[in-house]
């Protein structure tokens, strides 16, 4: 992919771990040129293994935060397994992008504003056509789903916990 967006590199190693660790994922480092155990598209995406995010220096952080996302969006059946696949439906894939914008404003070396650009340069897809528009105007499902499991709360704030069921 050679659409410029913000890597690993470019943000400190510490705002991702802190975000992360909260819900009992660790980040782990590959070398650069090396495959990405994990990986379920391969190049430079994030990878995921039981608890552990795998990226390189050149991984999008959007790439990183979304894999995240999936591992808290899992119910712990699937967590329990968790090896490259993470799986999920349609309302679970909504939630993840949801959760991914939400940690952004939570980077102070991202925010959600470069978030939505990067989703939209990588080629996320959504109906209104934009990650911003999708965020803003036709999200009430993901919140819901979010919501619903815990998640986030009514005022769509993180709780730090993960899907249980």
């Amino acid at each position: 992919m050679t659409a410029t967006v913000l890597r690993c590199a470019d943000i400190p190693g510490e705002e991702l771990r802190a975000l992360l660790v909260t819900y009992g994922l660790t980040v782990e480092h590959v070398t650069e040129g090396a495959d990405i155990p994990g990986s379920f598209w391969g190049d430079e995406e994030a990878g995921l293994i039981a608890n552990r995010l795998l990226i390189r220096a050149d991984t999008p952080v959007h790439s990183a935060l979304h894999e995240a996302a999936h591992y808290v969006c899992m119910d712990a059946e699937r967590r329990a397994g968790l090896h490259t696949d993470a799986g999920g439906d349609y309302d679970e894939e909504n939630g993840v992008c949801y959760l991914q914008i939400l940690w952004a404003g939570d980077l102070p070396s991202m925010g959600r504003e470069r978030m939505f650009r990067d989703m939209d340069a990588w080629g996320y897809s959504f109906r209104l056509g934009s990650a911003r528009a999708w965020f803003e105007s036709d999200a009430d499902d993901a919140q819901a789903w979010l919501r619903g499991h815990g998640i986030i709360d009514a005022g769509d704030r993180l709780t730090g916990k993960l899907r249980k069921r």
